[in-house]
């Protein structure tokens, strides 16, 4: 059980994932796809803005924030934005909580070098778009927050159940991207409401 205790930070564009004994998702899988694990639960809630939890034992709490668009272009954002759907769908009772830390050579690079990486060379953008808008996205920028954090993005992707497939057939092609050669630590926790 995890208890509230105050908000640190009431940013709108926030949203802080509980792992624990209780919580509206139900952990149907969980994963350490590399990098260190962290501790599986049974439950996952969520909640609105960046708040200061104190923690029982067997849980976690991380948080993150929707950041401005760093590496999209115009043509990409406009499409992006017409095709993606809303987040929280009644059809969408499946969902991944995607936990990702990038390395220091990652963060080394200057944005443009990233951005050839991201989109150029790995079509990061162009592989999301074409399961839009069977699955949908909220990207949380973790490394925004001022602080230590243990990943450097959460993404909470959700889904209809007959659209698990499309969703394993996206992730495994950005896995197998030169972006994704620059992750050390991934997890991936599959939910249902």
């Amino acid at each position: 059980m995890t208890e509230l205790v105050n908000f640190q930070w009431g940013n709108a564009r926030g949203f802080t994932y509980i792992g624990g004994d209780a919580g509206s998702l139900t952990v149907i899988n969980h994963q350490t796809v590399s990098g260190e694990p962290i501790e599986f639960v049974q439950r996952v809630d969520v909640r609105p803005g960046v708040v200061r939890l104190a923690a029982m034992a067997g849980s976690w709490t991380f948080a993150g924030v929707a950041s401005n668009d760093r590496y999209t272009t115009r043509s990409e954002k406009t499409q992006l934005v017409e095709l993606q759907a809303k987040m929280d769908r009644s059809t969408s009772t499946r969902s991944a909580l995607i936990f990702l830390r990038k390395s220091d050579e990652w963060w080394a690079l200057t944005q443009d070098e990233r951005r050839g990486i991201l989109e150029e060379k790995s079509h990061h953008i162009a592989i999301g778009m074409r399961f839009l808008p069977a699955v949908a996205r909220r990207l949380l920028h973790c490394r925004d927050l001022g602080e230590t954090t243990p990943f450097d993005f959460i993404g909470h992707l959700d889904f209809a159940p007959s659209d698990a497939d499309k969703f394993d057939d996206m992730l495994g092609e950005l896995r197998r991207t030169e972006e994704w050669s620059y992750i050390d630590r991934e997890i991936d926790i599959r939910l249902q409401s």
